[in-house]
C-alpha cells in the first residue's frame, strides 16, 4: 500500500516552530492553501486548507526562509491522529508529515508581493532545490561562496 502525496500551495500563515522535548529536533508546522479540481455548487473554485508538519533541518529552513503567502511544494505522507478535547468530544485531524519541502519561488518574488524590491526585478526562473545544487557541487554544500541575495528563497 502507498501513502504518498504531493501538494503545491501558499502558507496561509507563517510557520511556527518549535522542538521536540526528547532530542530537541526542530519542527514547523503550517498550513497551505491549494485549489481544488472540483467546483463549488454554485461554479465557484473551491480551496483546500491542509495542514503541515516537517521535521528537522527541512523544518528550520521553513521557518526562515518562508512567511506567509509562500508559495511552497510539500512531498510526504498523510496522517490522522484521534483525540479528546476540551469539551470532550473525540476529534480526528488529518495532516501531512512531510519528508521534503520545496521554496517554488525566489526570495524577490515573494518581497515583490508585498513591496517592490530595491532594484524592481523579479525572476521568473524556478529556484533550484539544495539537494540540486549539491549534486552540482560534488555533494557539498558547506564549501559553497554564495551571497544571501542569490538564494532563490
Amino acid at each position: 500500500m502507498v501513502n504518498n502525496v504531493v501538494m503545491v500551495g501558499r502558507l496561509t500563515r507563517d510557520a511556527e516552530l518549535r522542538r521536540t522535548t526528547t532530542n530537541s529536533t526542530p519542527v514547523a508546522s503550517f498550513t497551505i492553501a491549494c485549489d481544488d479540481s472540483r467546483k463549488g455548487p454554485n461554479g465557484e473554485k473551491t480551496t483546500v486548507f491542509m495542514p503541515v508538519t516537517v521535521f528537522g533541518q527541512a523544518a528550520d529552513s521553513v521557518a526562515k526562509y518562508t512567511r506567509k503567502g509562500s508559495l511552497v511544494g510539500v512531498v510526504g505522507r498523510i496522517t490522522q491522529r484521534k483525540y479528546v478535547n476540551r469539551n470532550n468530544v473525540e476529534v480526528t485531524s488529518t495532516e501531512i508529515v512531510a519528508t521534503q519541502v520545496e521554496f517554488l519561488e525566489s526570495k524577490s518574488s515573494t518581497a515583490g508581493r508585498d513591496q517592490a524590491n530595491d532594484s524592481g526585478y523579479m525572476s521568473d526562473v524556478a529556484p533550484r532545490s539544495s539537494t540540486q545544487i549539491a549534486q552540482d557541487n560534488g555533494g557539498n554544500l558547506d564549501s559553497l561562496d554564495v551571497n544571501d541575495d542569490d538564494l532563490p528563497f
